[in-house]
């Protein structure tokens, strides 16, 4: 047996992801990329806006004496310094550079708080449909994972939460812009949820903190403003990368930032700087440090995502689907016209549109579309849409 049982059995569970890169794989290669419509992968073709681009041939045509080299495992003081300033602008809230720590995207951000949180037996509070990864992150560091249902609009079920806090809970996991509903968390919603957690905290004598996953959080639309979760629970540890608002998903470029409020901010900022080198990132990336440190308030144009939010929600509900209309991010969770939506993902195959079944975000019966693709992709997609919901009777 080459690898581990449990590596075996997750693998397993995330069995959906690869069948449905086979299923694309295999109609590309039969029919051409050009007449299958993709909308399965979160993988943004937008490109980084004008100002990435700019830093980048300046420092390449400037480069700054040792700035390939190790640096503090945290990362660079100046990168942190802008962070923390910004965090600050959007926060109103006292951030130092000492509360931030560069690493290697969200996803490591997130396994570097783990890492530190956890002790063996702890749970962690995540809310379905969820980022399917999340389940490895929190068992690769020995917790286990407790799923809390949301309401109809996707939002957490707050006495559910609060009814599965026990003396065991560590951390609470949310995404606000979230994956894959496009919701966005509201402010009574968070000041509720962290009105149960410091209750619970008192129940329990404990510490439980908020994971705060937000690497959408610069793509909300409709004008709304987005609710920072720091200003709802001191301890809160912000993870978020910068692979959306600057289009960077495979430059691996984020950071965790502990509340500049939280009472065990210097262990627990010492305990993520020390995570950070034992997981074998070691830093954040170099180059990508010393770009996004003047980059902060860049920013992907937000508008673009809308309209193609616009048109996809327009269109599949004239059809006949149920949309909850998303807020943020780029990504939709319709219900499945059919209880079982293997068989309607497997509908829409037919017609050379590929989406994801909500199954494997911990919610059956639905299924994410994620319109971060060209619009030849969208309006290419709309075909198949629409004669699966002829043939299902949805009008």
């Amino acid at each position: 047996m080459a690898i581990s049982a449990k590596i075996r059995e997750n693998m397993a569970r995330g069995s959906w992801i690869r069948k449905m890169f086979e299923e694309g794989a295999a109609l590309k290669a039969r029919y051409g990329a050009e007449n299958v419509f993709d909308l399965s992968l979160g993988n943004p073709i937008t490109e980084p806006p004008p100002e990435f681009h700019r830093e980048l041939r300046r420092l390449a045509e400037n480069p700054l004496p040792g700035m390939h080299r190790y640096m503090e495992n945290a990362g660079y003081i100046e990168t942190r310094a802008a962070v923390a300033e910004e965090l600050h602008r959007e926060t109103g809230l006292p951030f130092r550079p000492a509360d931030v720590v560069m690493t290697c995207g969200a996803a490591g951000a997130l396994n570097v708080a783990l890492k530190a949180l956890l002790s063996p037996g702890e749970n962690v509070i995540l809310f379905a449909p969820y980022f399917v990864e999340y389940i490895s992150y929190v068992d690769n560091h020995g917790g286990s994972a407790k799923i809390v249902p949301t309401d109809e609009r996707f939002l957490p079920a707050l006495d559910a939460l609060e009814a599965s806090i026990d003396a065991g809970t560590k951390a609470v996991i949310i995404n606000s812009p979230n994956n894959p509903t496009g919701v966005v968390y509201d402010e009574e919603t968070l000041r509720r949820m962290g009105e149960i957690l410091r209750r619970k905290e008192k129940t329990f004598g404990t510490s439980i903190y908020l994971l705060s996953d937000e690497p959408y959080r610069n793509i909300i639309y409709d004008g709304l403003t987005y609710p920072a979760p720091c200003l709802h629970h001191p301890r809160t540890i912000i993870v978020t990368s910068h692979s959306k608002d600057l289009a960077l998903p495979g430059e691996r470029i984020g950071y965790a930032a502990v509340h500049p409020e939280c009472p065990e901010r210097e262990e627990l900022t010492a305990g993520l700087i020390y995570c950070n080198r034992i997981l074998g990132f070691v830093n954040a990336p170099a180059l990508m440090q010393h770009l996004v440190r003047h980059l902060q308030r860049a920013r992907v144009p937000v508008g673009d995502y809308e309209r193609k939010r616009n048109r996809l929600y327009a269109e599949l509900t004239r059809m006949g689907y149920t949309v909850n209309r998303p807020q943020g991010a780029f990504y939709m969770f319709p219900r499945s016209p059919l209880e079982d939506e293997m068989a309607f993902v497997r509908e829409l195959l037919e017609f050379r549109v590929l989406v994801v079944p909500g199954s494997g975000f911990g919610t059956p019966g639905y299924f994410r579309i994620a319109y971060c693709v060209d619009d030849r992709t969208i309006e290419g997609s709309l075909e198949g849409f629409e004669k699966v919901a002829r043939k299902l009777g949805l009008r």
